[in-house]
């Protein structure tokens, strides 16, 4: 019996992406933590808050209530407000481990968030669309970000 191939593509996830926010780098990191967690949405008017314990081993995960919920990952690195990483399976059912990274920089008011998701395992094609899911949480982010700027 012959196992199947696995290509590197068909085995990982790679997205890179950088976002340009009009706010300080403290609020805008701070934007950052409450829209992975409590503000946490996966489309418009999707609400799914999450919880994420924004120090080094801390959990982020889904909490359905009465100790219900789906473990996301784990904090690797934090270091407020210029690095959040996290690893784990995140939103895969299947065996894959994953690493986020968020690198924020500021200059002239300007707040760059450069973003690195990384997947390797057994990718099953439904989650092929992470980059869609990613952008739109950054989205939300920024536009949190945004409108706590002082004008």
């Amino acid at each position: 019996m012959s196992s199947p191939a696995f290509s590197l593509e068909a085995t990982t996830i790679h997205i890179l992406e950088e976002i340009a926010v009009r706010a300080s780098i403290e609020v805008t990191f701070a934007a950052l933590l409450e829209q992975l967690g409590p503000y946490n949405e996966t489309d418009k008017d999707k609400p799914m808050p999450m919880k994420l314990e924004a120090w080094p081993g801390g959990r982020w995960f889904r909490d359905l209530g009465d100790g219900n919920g789906h473990y996301w990952g784990t904090v690797q690195a934090i270091k407020k407000p210029t690095l959040l990483e996290i690893c784990g399976p995140l939103f895969m059912s299947n065996p894959v481990i994953t690493n986020l990274q968020y690198r924020l920089n500021e200059a002239g008011g300007v707040t760059l968030i450069s973003f690195r998701h990384q997947s390797f395992g057994l990718i099953l094609e439904e989650y092929r669309n992470a980059k869609n899911g990613w952008k739109y949480i950054h989205e939300k982010a920024k536009e949190r970000a945004e409108a706590k700027r002082p004008h």
